[in-house]
């Protein structure tokens, strides 16, 4: 049996992201107050729908916020990976609040599509306060966190930016309001930022239940994987084979290696491991050697 496991890197990240997390929460939970009660004082669906969407980014940066110190408590025989998972089921809860939020930003644009209301032009100066604070939180997280590789930060960009143009949709509004006194340009505001919403949402949803689900990594090809393994001197087959993540940078991967009697096993799993370590970044791997009988029993119980 073969194992490999590092647990060093992205540790940098890790702090770098819990920085970035928490100034960016506090500034998006701040204008969000300011957003709804705006939005209240004149009565403007496109401010509360955008205050609707940063309530939902407070949530997620608060949760993720959450996640990430969570994960920082150490493994135990009841949880063996720790609670670093916990980062994944908060972007799935996360996703699916945006989901549900964007569906009833949808109901109360249809309303408004009905009976056109009054909306102040008052809200246009709140709006590029809004478009202002979203650019400083969004240079924020670009910048400090680690948006490429992990799935909590990259979702927190991905709202951000959805904030970003649901201000600028206010902005506009706003403006045919006050030059031409269309109130139509209000709910057509809210529309555009809840499907934006609703996109972030869905590949939010999609991308942690694929991990919570155990699936390959994107970037990763199970049959390339399989492939290079085979092709290593003194190897004849492998099975079982299984890549997945834990949690974002941090996939896993273990499979049986079916290999010739006559084969030095060591030098072959440093081999393997660093083939794997080298070729596609898999620090935590697993690798059962078995000889050619075993092969053979494997097959018999499985068809037996």
């Amino acid at each position: 049996m073969g194992h490999s496991h590092d647990h060093d890197h992205g540790h940098h990240h890790h702090t770098n992201n819990k920085k970035a997390l928490l100034i960016s929460f506090l500034f998006i939970a701040g204008f969000m107050i300011v957003e709804i009660i705006g939005g209240l004082m004149t009565n403007s669906l496109a401010l509360l729908s955008d205050a609707g969407h940063m309530f939902s980014d407070a949530f997620a940066l608060g949760l993720s916020l959450f996640a990430f110190k969570l994960s920082e408590k150490a493994s135990n025989p009841q949880k063996t990976f720790g609670y670093k998972r916990f980062e994944i089921l908060a972007a799935f809860i996360n996703g699916i609040t945006l989901l549900a939020i964007s569906i009833y930003i949808f109901y109360e644009a249809y309303q408004r599509f009905l009976e056109p209301p009054n909306v102040s032009p008052m809200m246009i100066w709140i709006a590029v306060t809004g478009l202002i604070v979203n650019i400083v939180v969004a240079f924020i997280l670009m910048y400090s966190g680690d948006t490429e590789d992990n799935l909590n930060m990259r979702s927190a960009l991905l709202h951000v930016f959805g904030d970003l143009l649901g201000s600028v949709g206010a902005i506009i509004a706003g403006i045919l309001i006050l030059l031409f006194g269309w109130n139509f340009a209000d709910p057509i505001a809210s529309v555009i930022v809840a499907v934006l919403i609703l996109m972030s949402g869905y590949r939010v949803t999609r991308d942690s239940f694929h991990v919570l689900m155990e699936g390959t990594p994107s970037d990763m090809s199970f049959e390339h994987i399989e492939n290079q393994l085979v092709q290593l001197d003194g190897v004849i087959s492998i099975h079982d084979l299984h890549v997945w993540t834990i949690t974002s940078n941090f996939p896993a991967f273990s499979c049986h290696m079916v290999v010739e009697s006559d084969i030095n096993r060591d030098v072959l799993l440093q081999q393997a491991s660093k083939l794997l370590h080298d070729q596609f970044s898999l620090h935590h791997t697993t690798i059962q050697v078995e000889g050619k009988d075993a092969e053979i029993i494997d097959h018999e119980d499985c068809c037996n």
